[in-house]
């Protein structure tokens, strides 16, 4: 018949693409509640829930963040990359002729082609107490909707090229037997005005299926569920809207309800809450949790929290925008752990639960990871290339931290991400510098640009240091603000200093446009910066030095002055690389630093087939970095499923790389500490191992992302660098600050400093005369 037909068809499309994406996982044999063998060993762990066990993952819609919600795909890929108890979700919603359908808004525009397929039946209908105009599952029968109408991604920040999957039903959901299904009844009320009946329709089908939890906000509901289940083993659980929105048959505000939790335990098994009643958010920041996960649980109720998503672009400051961190809040702190989270990404849930959660006690081994390389420090979490960026980065697990070297117009070697200040720093704010002091460098970069190498280090010194939000202006996801201006310059001494000090932590100094500081500014980069490494001791200390530049003049001079490790940067990205300019870079470098997508080629923010560039280099003995790596969702492609800890993953055990440069070294540091690195038996999950090029094979040939386009890179033999001529300095002009200026902490250090100038300049004069 009709419905046997749309399962078939709905659970053929996913087949294929669980066998393409189904990671097995490692464990002792148990069971769901179909008999299919799982493969997960029981969890000796404790935790603060109302039972004692591992708080549950429960999927909204399946894997809704990559696939359109409540589909085939979106709920098998969840079901075999999630924790092997993962609960599916469904947003059920009753079709004219009393079918059902898997769906979240009423109006169905918003997540399927319906008004692409029935443009003229369009409706109005009050729904709570407000007009809504759409299209409504009440005004079709289940055969339109399941046979004409069609899913597609309701969140426009992902992607669209799975649209067009099957609709579902309940049964539908309930055939790919999951561990555990949750039905949510959203809107009872509504649909009992439009003579039908969802305590009839739940009461009917649980005879034939197995609803473990239902939900719903009207309290009415639960309370006559409850009574028609009086022998159902489902849980029920009161789902709660915004404090101020009113409980229909209690006409009590949900805030309300919230302080009679013992009254909800009545007629509910749990509650499910929005996060912010448990961890409130005041201006991006975590405030002090309220004690409702404790409150509940002595009143003998579960709670689950719901809206997570991984690609959230209002998550608070203090996650740092990794999505892991975020859950461990939630299950993991000293005082509660809720009992479930209600997800749009299951895997990751599932991963923070089993892999990071309870670290202490599951700690792995370190032997053989990849090296954590700073990039300006944690310049994630505070402005780059300052104290507090390269003192967190040494916190936050580090191996190596970095100083991209630039000159300034007397000479000092300092560390800033580029020559240009615009980016790091306020002198865009500064009157007398911006933007009179604007110019057009075209050996340096195509915009103008305000540099260090027109400045004097005391002049720099006299700014403040910004951090850089990569994300900010297209998708409104600042960095820290707390830390905006925080941090002090470094010149590359204060910086080896500060390294020397640590004994696990090596320094990689970066070395850019040596050349056209040598040629049009009479700067030695190369020398000043072999001084400092020997004035701060790394002269006997190689082994805890590299020295990177993309330019091969620059290495090979280095190879001539010391023996430190020598990187060679392609700083280009979208290119391959041929094996004969391999072996070219082995002549002059001892490791190479790709970006990633030269490792893993994207289109469309899709991976593309794996080229094995990696295993080529490592071949002719090269060590391989990749750069930079960075937590905020749009950097990441679809693949990794919004989560910056599935691209660590990839690039660790895909593509074998020795080192990652990253702005977020927290991040990569509790990758490599996590439980599931062992990969022992008995464990309770495998990470979900990404496979580039896999979800080509899920995408409608129409919607395929094109080639990556990948011109080889041959021009790596630079000509020897040009001679440095000494030219005389001008003074500098002083600098203003907008508002208050900045007290350096030497005032009169500058004024000796320009009498001794004067001072020496008269003395020279003297001498040439005589």
């Amino acid at each position: 018949d009709f419905m046997a037909a749309m399962l078939r068809y709905g659970g053929l499309l996913a087949t294929v693409l669980v066998a393409v994406l189904f990671i097995a996982q490692e464990g002792a044999v148990s069971c769901d509640r179909a008999g299919r063998v799982l493969a997960r060993a029981k969890s000796r762990r404790v935790w603060k829930t109302l039972t004692g066990q591992e708080p549950l993952v429960i999927a909204r819609g399946g894997l809704s963040g990559l696939f359109p919600d409540y589909t085939s795909y979106a709920y098998q890929v969840a079901m075999n990359n999630s924790l092997p108890n993962v609960v599916l979700f469904c947003d059920l919603q009753l079709t004219q002729d009393g079918g059902s359908i898997c769906r979240t808004d009423l109006n169905l525009e918003n997540s399927t082609n319906i008004a692409d397929i029935f443009k003229d039946r369009k409706s109005t209908y009050m729904v709570n107490g407000k007009q809504v105009t759409g299209w409504f599952s009440i005004d079709f029968t289940a055969e339109e909707i399941l046979s004409k109408v069609l899913a597609k991604q309701s969140v426009l920040s992902r992607s669209y090229k799975f649209d067009g999957l099957p609709v579902l039903p309940v049964e539908g959901v309930d055939s790919l037997s999951p561990p555990a299904l949750w039905i949510n009844v959203q809107y009872s009320k509504f649909y009992e005005e439009h003579k039908l009946s969802m305590i009839q329709y739940v009461l009917s089908t649980a005879k034939q299926i197995s609803y473990e939890y239902i939900s719903s906000p009207e309290v009415e509901f639960l309370k006559r569920i409850r009574s028609g289940l009086r022998k159902s083993t489902s849980k029920l659980v009161l789902r709660f809207l915004g404090k101020e929105d009113i409980e229909p048959s209690t006409n009590q505000t949900y805030g309300t309800l919230l302080n009679n939790l013992t009254f909800v335990k009545n007629y509910a098994f749990g509650i499910l809450v929005p996060k912010d009643y448990i961890w409130p958010l005041e201006n991006g920041f975590v405030k002090t949790p309220t004690s409702l996960v404790q409150d509940a649980h002595k009143a003998g109720l579960e709670v689950y929290a719901s809206d997570f998503a991984n690609d959230e672009f209002a998550m608070s400051y203090n996650y740092s925008y990794d999505p892991v961190r975020e859950y461990l809040q939630f299950v993991d702190n000293s005082d509660f752990a809720v009992d479930g989270v209600l997800t749009d990404f299951s895997v990751t849930a599932s991963e923070a639960i089993a892999c990071y959660a309870h670290k202490k006690k599951n700690i792995s081994s370190n032997s053989g990871k990849p090296l954590i390389i700073s990039y300006n420090g944690a310049s994630g979490d505070f402005p780059g290339c300052t104290d507090l960026a390269y003192q967190g980065a040494i916190k936050d697990g580090a191996d190596y931290i970095d100083c991209s070297v630039q000159m300034t117009k007397d000479g000092v070697a300092i560390c800033r991400e580029s020559p240009d200040l615009m980016g790091s720093t306020n002198v865009a704010s500064v009157s007398s510098i911006f933007p009179s002091r604007l110019m057009q460098v075209a050996d340096i970069q195509k915009e103008k640009g305000i540099f260090t190498f027109d400045f004097m280090w005391k002049e720099i010194q006299g700014l403040k240091p910004q951090i850089f939000s990569p994300f900010a202006l297209n998708y409104g996801m600042a960095r820290n603000p707390a830390n905006m201006n925080k941090g002090q310059f470094m010149s590359l001494s204060d910086f080896l200093e500060l390294a020397k000090g640590q004994a696990n932590v090596g320094v990689l100094v970066n070395i850019q446009k040596a050349r056209y500081l040598a040629s049009n500014r009479s700067l030695d980069v190369i020398n000043a910066t072999l001084t400092a490494l020997e004035k701060a001791g790394y002269g006997n200390m190689t082994d805890r030095v590299m020295i990177q530049s993309e330019d091969s003049a620059v290495l090979r001079k280095f190879r001539q002055k010391a023996a430190y490790k020598l990187v060679y940067q392609i700083d280009e990205s979208d290119v391959s690389v041929p094996n004969a300019t391999i072996k070219e870079i082995k002549g002059f470098a001892d490791a190479v630093t790709l970006s990633r997508s030269v490792v893993f080629p994207t289109s469309d923010f899709f991976l593309m087939s794996t080229i094995n560039i990696v295993n080529q280099m490592h071949l002719d003995n090269l060590t391989v970095f990749a750069f930079r790596l960075r937590n905020e969702f749009p950097t990441l492609a679809f693949d990794y499923l919004s989560d910056p800890t599935m691209e660590i993953n990839t690039f660790v055990n895909v593509a074998k790389l020795d080192g990652l440069f990253t702005e977020f070294p927290a991040t990569a540091n509790a990758y490599l500490n996590n439980a599931c690195r062992q990969h022992r038996k008995n464990t309770e999950y495998s990470m979900f191992l990404v496979e580039p090029g896999a979800l080509l094979s899920a995408m409608p040939p129409s919607v395929l992302p094109p080639p990556a386009l990948a011109p080889a890179f041959t021009d790596v033999i630079d000509p020897p660098l040009p001679s440095i001529s000494v030219v005389a300095l001008t003074p500098a002009p002083s600098v203003s600050q907008p508002s208050t200026s900045i007290n350096n902490g030497q005032p009169s250090t500058f004024c000796h400093f320009s009498l001794l100038l004067v001072f020496s300049f008269f003395i020279l004069a003297l001498l040439n005369r005589n």
